[in-house]
C-alpha cells in the first residue's frame, strides 16, 4: 500500500471514528449530568508489538470495563481508568463520598459498567449505521488487571492476520480538565475493512 493510500484510509478512518466519539461524548454527557466529555486525537495504525507504548499503557495495575462483539464482525471496546479516577466517577455517579476502602463495592463497580455499556453501545450505534450491520456487545465487564496483559488479550485475534492494530486516541475531560483515562476499540480486520468500504461507499 502507497504512503498516499494509507494516508487515505486514515482520513477516511478518522472521520468515522470521530462521528462515533461525538456520540458517545453526548452519551457520556447525558450520563454524567454534562460533567463528562470526550473527543477523538488521532486515528492511527502501529505494529502490535509497540501497541503498549503507542497507548502508553505499562504494568500498572488498571481498572477497565471491557465490552466485546463476537464473531466475523468483532472486536473489543475496552474503557481504563486510574483507580483514582473510576473511584472519583464512581463517587460521582453515585452522589456519595469517595470509597478510600482497597476493595470496589459491588455498587461502584455496577456504575462504571454502566458507563461503559452506555458509551460503548453509543460508539458502536453509529458503526453500525455505517455499514448497516447491528453490532450488539457483549454486557460489559469489570476488570482489575495489569493494563498490558488485558492489551495482549484484546488484540489476540487480531495478531493472527495482521501485525498492525488501529489505534484511536481519545482524551476525557471533565468540565475541560483532562481526565487518566482512555477508551480504546480493537475491530477485527474484516469489521475494520467493512467500515472502510461502507464509508467510502457514502461520499
Amino acid at each position: 500500500m502507497t504512503q498516499t493510500t494509507e494516508d487515505q484510509k486514515l482520513a477516511v478512518l478518522n472521520q468515522l471514528f470521530t462521528s462515533a466519539t461525538q456520540n458517545a461524548s453526548i452519551a457520556m454527557s447525558r450520563w454524567t449530568s454534562g460533567q463528562i466529555t470526550l473527543s477523538l486525537d488521532e486515528v492511527s495504525e502501529v505494529q502490535l508489538d509497540s501497541l503498549p507504548t503507542a497507548l502508553d499503557i505499562g504494568d500498572d495495575l488498571l481498572t477497565m470495563v471491557v465490552l466485546t462483539l463476537d464473531g466475523e464482525m468483532g472486536g473489543q471496546l475496552i474503557l481504563t481508568f486510574d483507580d483514582t479516577n473510576g473511584r472519583q466517577l464512581a463517587a460521582s455517579l453515585l452522589n456519595r463520598d469517595l470509597n478510600t476502602e482497597p476493595e470496589w463495592s459491588a455498587l461502584e463497580q455496577s456504575a462504571l459498567m454502566e458507563t461503559g455499556n452506555i458509551l460503548g453501545c453509543a460508539y458502536l450505534r453509529s458503526l453500525a449505521e455505517v455499514i448497516d450491520t447491528e453490532l450488539v456487545p457483549s454486557p460489559p465487564y469489570f476488570v482489575q488487571d495489569y493494563g498490558a496483559s488485558v492489551l495482549e488479550q484484546a488484540v489476540m485475534t487480531q495478531a493472527m492476520v495482521s501485525d498492525r492494530a488501529l489505534i484511536c486516541r481519545t482524551s476525557f475531560r471533565r468540565q475541560g480538565e483532562v481526565l487518566s483515562w482512555d477508551v480504546f476499540f480493537v475491530p477485527t480486520e474484516s469489521l475494520l475493512t467493512r467500515l472502510e468500504n461502507a464509508f467510502v461507499a457514502i461520499q
